[in-house]
């Protein structure tokens, strides 16, 4: 699957590039232990950071970087990024926008005290014929301050321009530097064929296979890991 990522001349050697989110994993993520005692069992159970499809999902697709510092105080949003002319009339030189309340008028977002933002994007992104861009909140990741909200965009035609990724500032008491880097959306291609749904009952085959896997599961420790995982490394180029 081939992602191609184009900006503005004037910003080709300035931007954080994207990457796949395989490099931009949490350093909480990393140094967080692989048990820790249970109350409620009365012993050392496995963390997240031993659940491949808990970290898979945070390894999966590739993640778009804010491209400077923003200073948040007082409720107030800043940076100092001094960029150069660019060569298009129309492009964003701020690192983020705002959206109207109205705009998310009738939808449960109405009623909540958070601010609505955009993350303005100085990269465009094409992929190839037959997909869509799924784009979402960097996944598992409820320490950053805002909820990017979950768009699909056909960016197999829609390439001429950046996407921008709205989000809701969660935390209005947070003080401090969002830093350049940081990943404001997690994306994946996703094909665009219509699903189809088959139901089906049990064969007396299935109704063993999954007494034998299910027993496995409970009686060994890493058997997803190591019989059904797939085991091709994620891209880090």
């Amino acid at each position: 699957m081939k992602v191609i990522f184009r900006c503005d001349p004037a910003l080709l050697d300035k931007l954080p590039r994207p990457s796949p989110a395989l490099q931009a994993l949490p350093d909480w993520l990393r140094a967080m232990p692989g048990t820790a005692f249970s109350d409620l069992h009365d012993r050392e159970v496995r963390t997240v950071k031993q659940c491949p499809p808990f970290v898979d999902a945070m390894r999966h697709g590739f993640v778009m970087r804010l491209p400077c510092d923003v200073m948040v105080a007082d409720g107030r949003f800043s940076w100092d990024w001094d960029l150069p002319p660019l060569a298009g009339e129309t492009h964003p030189r701020s690192p983020l926008s705002f959206h109207a309340p109205a705009q998310v008028a009738g939808s449960p977002m109405a009623a909540s005290p958070h601010a609505l933002i955009k993350f303005n994007s100085f990269w465009t992104i094409e992929l190839e014929p037959g997909y869509s861009l799924f784009a979402t909140h960097p996944i598992n990741r409820d320490d950053l301050p805002f909820r990017t909200l979950t768009g699909l965009v056909d960016a197999a035609r829609f390439h001429a321009v950046g996407i921008l990724f709205p989000a809701a500032w969660i935390h209005p008491n947070f003080e401090g530097v969002l830093p350049a880097g940081t990943p404001v959306a997690q994306c994946f291609p996703i094909s665009r064929q219509p699903l189809s749904l088959a139901f089906e009952e049990f064969t007396p085959d299935r109704v063993d296979a999954y007494d034998e896997v299910a027993n496995t599961l409970l009686s060994t420790p890493g058997v997803y890991r190591r019989d059904y995982r797939d085991k091709r490394p994620s891209s880090d180029k």
